[in-house]
């Protein structure tokens, strides 16, 4: 269970380092050929593949791995306020920049049991406009918190050995690595002082996590601690100029759910702009609940952006589909939103079929929650990750061995609008 700390993180990560087993270990590409058990390979719907011969490769359990170095002795528990002077120490004595290349080959290795990863393509959305700077990718993604998955989601179709967090973190961190995002938005996590923060801090991402205070992970037995919301961006791009955590209130009630706002500034464009990610409340009946929190989280959106003047981004799982009162509100707000997913339709007006889908013992859930809001009269959307489809996703459904959560991952590119005199 959930306990304080014994020690602090900034003196419990070791040095990365890689053995000689490691260093020759096979080097496999993106998407890589990997052998994994029969009942996932039907799944994946193709013929049984031939099994792969056996790597002499460092295991996630083996401290002379090169990924598990990182995170075999990191602090596993502890509340979060009591983190904090860990981490202000951690930040002036950070350990050596870490390759994502290297982290992607050890996750590879660690992985090529399994099949192989989904492959998803960009669309351009670009329009005659000029973008006289690099693009912003920003990814958002319920990465499903892992006492949840094992404890409390009940993935009927799922086997729980492919929920086993030794390898479902690599899939993740894989997923992650192969996108690239200058801003990462997640929820649902319930590993960042073990895994996340220490490992994409050195990245080269500042890290910012907000748990929910009564997170349903405390409820499960041999929990991690509790879940929340978390935001990631790449220092060398962007500067902190405000952060601020938002615990959601609705009808004049604190609520369970929260959400991270920053603003950040370009280094290439001198522009100011603001990021934030949030959950809402899930289940059936909690409409008008969602509802009241979604005007709490504009209010303090339009505060921050002082009425729009700064660009804003929004990610989150909503927990509602676009019929809900939430959808409407951040779709009619003043700060000028829209949902940035619609311009995959073919109209640009109707959202993605789903963005989550799994089976539960109640029957099949296939649903569009999650959603990334933009300011459409300072940004525009260069690009958007494509979804899985129908056959990708397979029978089962997700989460699986091909991919690590029940919720699809969402990124989109982004640029500032070069016209200075257009109008709200």
């Amino acid at each position: 269970m959930y306990q304080s700390p014994v020690r602090c993180l900034c003196s419990a990560l070791p040095t990365l380092c890689c053995t000689p087993a490691a260093a020759s270990a096979s080097r496999l590409p993106l998407s890589r050929p990997r052998s994994y058990p029969a009942a996932s390979r039907a799944a994946a719907g193709g013929p049984p593949a031939p099994e792969a011969p056996p790597r002499t490769v460092c295991s996630m359990g083996n401290s002379t791995s090169r990924l598990y170095s990182v995170l075999a002795k990191t602090l596993s528990s502890g509340a979060v306020s009591q983190h904090q002077d860990c981490l202000e120490q951690l930040d002036s004595a950070r350990l050596d920049p870490l390759d994502p290349k290297d982290l992607l080959e050890e996750c590879q290795i660690v992985l090529q049991k399994r099949p192989p990863r989904f492959q998803r393509n960009f669309v351009s959305l670009k329009k005659n406009t000029t973008c006289n700077h690099r693009p912003i990718r920003v990814m958002q993604w319920n990465i499903l918190a892992q006492a949840l998955g094992e404890g409390k989601d009940n993935f009927v179709q799922c086997p729980m050995e492919a929920l086993k967090w030794e390898e479902r973190k690599c899939l993740i961190l894989e997923e992650i690595l192969a996108y690239k995002p200058d801003i990462l938005c997640l929820q649902e996590v319930d590993h960042y002082f073990d895994t996340f923060e220490p490992l994409l801090s050195r990245l080269g991402y500042q890290c910012t996590f907000f748990p929910k205070p009564w997170s349903p992970c405390l409820d499960v037995e041999h929990n991690n601690g509790p879940d929340g919301c978390a935001m990631f961006f790449l220092k060398e791009r962007f500067e902190l100029v405000n952060s601020a955590n938002i615990r959601l209130t609705a009808m004049k009630l604190k609520t369970n759910q929260v959400a991270i706002a920053q603003t950040l500034k370009c280094h290439e464009t001198g522009r100011l702009f603001c990021i934030a990610v949030t959950h809402l409340k899930a289940r059936t009946g909690w409409e008008r609940f969602r509802s009241a929190q979604g005007c709490d989280l504009l209010q303090n959106l339009k505060n921050i952006t002082q009425g729009a003047k700064i660009p804003l981004i929004v990610c989150g799982d909503f927990n509602a589909e676009p019929t809900e009162e939430v959808y409407r509100e951040f779709s009619n707000s003043s700060l000028n939103l829209n949902s940035a997913y619609k311009l995959l339709s073919p109209d640009g007006q109707s959202e993605p079929p789903y963005t989550t889908w799994k089976i539960r013992p109640s029957g099949e859930c296939r649903h569009t929650l999650d959603y990334i809001w933009y300011s459409q009269h300072a940004l525009n959307v260069n690009s958007a990750l494509g979804l899985l489809t129908e056959e990708q996703i397979g029978p089962n459904r997700l989460p699986s061995f091909n991919y690590p959560s029940d919720h699809l991952s969402l990124v989109c590119d982004f640029s500032f609008n070069q016209d200075p005199d257009r109008l709200l």
